[in-house]
């Protein structure tokens, strides 16, 4: 999917919500846990209750890979029923070089070989232009680079400052984009650091944003769209917990929590979206 085809979504939708497909069998509903296949049964119910205010979905794959070739079975399920015209994400946060990082980059983006055909990848930039580049040889592919992520362990490198006094998150986003355009490149911003939004959006005026944080993390929305928004939009808000696991009865809970978070992403739209 092109930026354009995305932002087309978006502005169909009225939303530029990603819901996140943390799937937990520990944690699913317990009539789901009696079909054949509980967490492919849990994510179909998931997507037919969000699908009208969801542009995007992103499967946590260490959800999947935690439970062994049929975890797998599972994920590959669920990429088959998700409509073809909604962002996938796949958030494996690989990170490696070479022939591997080619490998990583051929599991999520080649469906002859593992079978997957995801929109896009979340990488981790530690190692390097080559551990980044094998990502984006694929054409109409995307990988979303770690950048200032939400987590409570993010200042431990993040926020280290070289000897201009510039933090590392920075210097990684302004390298990255030597390496690809904004229609191929996004980036990880945690919503739990909005007040970084406006320094980020300076740096990359054109990138989309995958922003989570918002809802169970405490990331605001309002803050998120008012610092973050550009020409095109350029936020993919996820939110997982908070709306797949907000009830029993996930086909009405799931889709009370995702309409609400649209409601609230058309009114912004509205406010900053020119």
């Amino acid at each position: 999917m092109n930026s354009a085809e995305l932002i087309k979504q978006i502005e169909q939708k009225r939303s530029f919500l990603c819901v996140g497909l943390d799937t937990d069998i520990t944690l699913i509903p317990s009539r789901f846990k009696t079909e054949k296949d509980p967490i492919f049964s849990f994510n179909k119910a998931v997507i037919d209750a969000t699908l009208p205010y969801a542009v995007a979905y992103k499967p946590n794959i260490a959800f999947y890979e935690a439970l062994g070739p049929a975890g797998w079975d599972s994920l590959q399920k669920t990429m088959e029923y998700m409509p073809k015209d909604v962002f996938s994400i796949a958030d494996a946060k690989r990170g490696d070089i070479g022939n591997t990082a080619t490998k990583y980059a051929q599991t999520f983006f080649d469906p002859t070989c593992a079978g997957f055909d995801f929109d896009s990848v979340t990488v981790a930039p530690y190692m390097g232009e080559d551990s980044v580049s094998p990502f984006l040889h694929f054409s109409g592919k995307w990988v979303i680079l770690l950048a200032l992520t939400s987590n409570p362990g993010s200042t431990d490198f993040q926020q280290l400052k070289d000897a201009n006094g510039v933090p590392l998150y920075e210097n990684v986003m302004r390298k990255a984009m030597e390496w690809g355009s904004a229609d191929e490149l996004m980036f990880v911003i945690g919503a739990t650091r909005s007040d970084y939004m406006t320094k980020v959006r300076e740096i990359a005026p054109d990138n989309f944003f995958l922003v989570p944080g918002v809802g169970a993390q405490g990331g605001s929305l309002a803050d998120v769209a008012k610092f973050g928004m550009n020409k095109k939009v350029g936020l993919l808000v996820n939110s997982s917990r908070g709306i797949i696991y907000a009830g029993d009865d996930t086909a009405v809970s799931a889709a009370r929590e995702a309409k609400k978070v649209q409601e609230e992403m058309n009114q912004l739209l509205d406010l900053y979206y020119k």
